[in-house]
């Protein structure tokens, strides 16, 4: 064997070594290695494990969310008890498009930091399509000294799956049950999660036409909280509106109520999502920027 090849060899030899302290390095982290107690908010990706910081979740105050007020006190009593180490239940929010349920979360978030400060548990936000790693999120957080509200917006499934299955043993437990410092909190436009078209026959029929439309519907019944949200009348569709204008101090010359009203025929539906809309179409009508 020639010297070339001898130090071809050594060299080949160091960087497989460098490679794998690489690799073991990488798969050694751990989501804590990525907490930093001056932030409350994440979103986990899936990819490498690993959640990312978010500054801020902007959100109103939970006082600006009306029509909803059954769905906000619950959910915050839930949230508390929580935050104090009691016993508290998953919640699943369904219903109508733009009435709120990703908001609450957010804002009921916000409210338990202003009340707890850095003890406050943290707002993980898990994407629909990565629900199969939800369990691999659990093992990671389980053994942490902190709390977590675990959250996935717009959850449903075509037919159960990796992803169904992955839902139901963190909702059912499995073996070693839920860590005590995890709750999980979905929103979805369905009550039972059911694809559109399975929903659709379900509603005419009455009956469950197979086995998978049973389960999906049993997954969510271990939600210990439903909460509904239905669409708001026009009373409530110009109140949220009229808080809105108050808190971002919006005073146009002009009777807004006839306008609010025209703006909500054009979108199809009274929501809070259309109110927020009218209102930043005022702002820059007023030749004004708001934000929350």
């Amino acid at each position: 064997m020639t010297k070339d090849t001898i130090d071809t060899n050594e060299a080949l030899i160091a960087a497989l070594k460098g490679l794998t302290e690489a690799i073991k390095g990488t798969s050694n982290q751990s989501v804590n290695n990525n907490f930093n107690k001056s932030y409350q908010s994440y979103v986990f990706n899936a990819q490498n494990g690993i959640l990312k910081p978010i500054e801020k979740v902007s959100s109103p105050p939970l006082d600006m969310l009306l029509g909803i007020d059954r769905a906000k006190a619950t959910l915050l009593e839930n949230s508390r008890r929580f935050a104090a180490g009691y016993s508290a239940n998953n919640a699943l929010l369904w219903g109508a498009r733009g009435m709120g349920k990703s908001t609450i979360v957010k804002s009921i978030h916000n409210q338990i930091i202003t009340e707890n400060g850095e003890s406050a548990p943290a707002l993980v936000e898990i994407h629909r399509e990565d629900i199969s790693h939800l369990p691999s999120l659990l093992d990671q957080l389980r053994d942490t000294d902190k709390q977590f509200v675990i959250y996935c917006d717009d959850l449903s499934f075509d037919q159960p799956d990796t992803d169904f299955k992955a839902l139901k043993s963190v909702l059912e437990g499995g073996l070693e049950g839920r860590p005590e410092n995890v709750i999980f909190y979905a929103t979805s436009n369905r009550r039972h999660l059911l694809p559109r078209k399975m929903a659709d026959q379900e509603s005419a029929t009455g009956i469950h036409p197979n086995e998978s439309m049973d389960e999906t519907i049993a997954l969510s019944d271990r939600f210990g909280l439903w909460l509904g949200f239905h669409v708001c009348d026009q009373q409530d569709y110009l109140a949220i509106i009229s808080g809105y204008m108050e808190k971002f101090d919006l005073h146009p010359d002009f009777d807004w109520h006839h306008q609010a009203l025209e703006w909500s025929k054009t979108r199809g539906n009274r929501s809070g999502r259309t109110a927020w809309q009218y209102v930043n179409n005022l702002a820059g009508q007023l030749e004004r920027k708001i934000k929350f």
